[in-house]
């Protein structure tokens, strides 16, 4: 039986929302590259066209939702293609015969290729990943030397909730001489489902916190505009109170401040917006995969919240004071405007005073005049 009824334009939009974002199952020994690419709303149209233009060998099965595509390429390397709001993520996943064939594993043909063509996708990359995942602890010791990773600044966290074989990461965050950075992840044990949601919020974690931090530059450029507007706010409240001031250039002063926090405000606003709501995911994502520390190293925890904390400080302190000068700039603007009008009604109360007077004068001399008139 067939029931007709009349369906909502998103609504297969937002069911399959539900089903994105998803990576295939993951055991060691894997190779996975990934990029992050910020784009442009004007760069998607480009996107579009590279992916209309991917040759039959790479084998992709195109979700309803155009923000999730995954397949194979040359049958080897799984891929899994990621629209965001703002950026895209391309992740390329290989398997390689042994672990001992890992490290030799990123010079790999097919996997170059890939790369190669992954290039023409538009926009700019603010994060570039290689992930080599071994079986145990003892498989990840045995490489970290071929790795060098900085002694000083290495990271290492268990994360998931099994606490008896949990799996384990390492990294210092440092971008290589080849422009990636490296992340080594010891299996333990974990099955490949629960490892692949694991490295997934692991990666995401990463770019979110990337991604939050390109506020931080603007707010650090924006902060020296401000300083000069507050500086010419203070002039303004000095003159104020001077009594040879005129009101109305004060007033045009104040107005053209105003108007310069707005345009402030514009410019700053989605990127102050969209590192305040990154830094919130990043949170979600510590939570989601509890890192646990070694006491030996810097935490994944620790170096996440002392790195991204004074950023994010830094943004919300910046939207703070652009909401105090506007507050500022609009009372010294409603004084004018008040003392204008007090100065106008003073004018008008004696302009109304003379004429007054004026009128009385009238009538006196006209009463004199009459006088005049009608003596003999």
């Amino acid at each position: 039986m067939t029931i007709s009824f009349s369906e909502h334009p998103d609504r297969r939009n937002v069911v399959s929302e539900m089903h994105l974002r998803r990576w295939p199952e993951i055991d060691a020994p894997t190779l996975i590259f990934q990029f992050l690419r910020l784009m442009n709303p004007d760069e998607r149209e480009l996107e579009n066209k590279v992916l209309k233009s991917l040759p039959i060998e790479w084998d992709l099965d195109r979700s309803e939702v155009r923000r999730h595509y995954e397949g194979r390429f040359r049958n080897k390397l799984k891929f899994v293609w990621e629209r965001h709001s703002e950026a895209t993520a391309i992740t390329l996943f290989f398997e390689p015969p042994a672990q001992a064939d890992l490290l030799a594993s990123k010079r790999n043909a097919d996997l170059l290729h890939a790369c190669d063509f992954l290039a023409q996708i538009p926009g700019q990359v603010v994060r570039a990943t290689v992930i080599l995942v071994v079986k145990s602890d003892a498989d990840a010791e045995d490489l970290l030397p071929s790795l060098k990773f900085s002694a000083s600044e290495l990271i290492s966290s268990s994360i998931g909730r099994n606490e008896s074989q949990p799996p384990k990461v390492w990294s210092d965050f440092r971008i290589g001489a080849d422009g990636f950075g490296q992340l080594l992840v010891a299996v333990n044990g974990c099955s490949p489902q629960e490892l692949s949601r694991l490295i997934q919020r692991l990666q995401e974690l990463g770019n979110y916190r990337n991604l939050a931090l390109l506020g931080l530059p603007v707010a650090r450029s924006a902060w020296h505009e401000l300083n000069e507007i507050e500086r010419q706010l203070c002039q303004i409240a000095e003159d104020v109170a001077h009594p040879d001031t005129v009101d109305d250039l004060l007033l045009e002063r104040v107005s053209a401040l105003s108007l310069a926090l707005i345009a402030h405000s514009t410019r700053t606003g989605f990127r102050m917006g969209a590192t305040a709501a990154y830094a919130q995911l990043v949170e979600d994502r510590l939570e989601e995969l509890q890192p646990r520390s070694d006491p030996k190293v810097q935490s994944l925890n620790d170096f996440t919240q002392r790195r991204l904390l004074p950023a994010v400080r830094t943004c919300s302190a910046l939207v703070r004071r652009e909401a105090e000068l506007s507050q500022r700039a609009r009372g010294f603007g409603n004084l004018l405007r008040a003392r204008i009008e007090a100065r106008i009604q003073k004018q008008n109360a004696d302009m109304l005073t003379s004429m007054e007077r004026n009128a009385a004068l009238q009538i006196r001399m006209q009463k004199i005049v009459e006088g005049f008139q009608s003596l003999p």
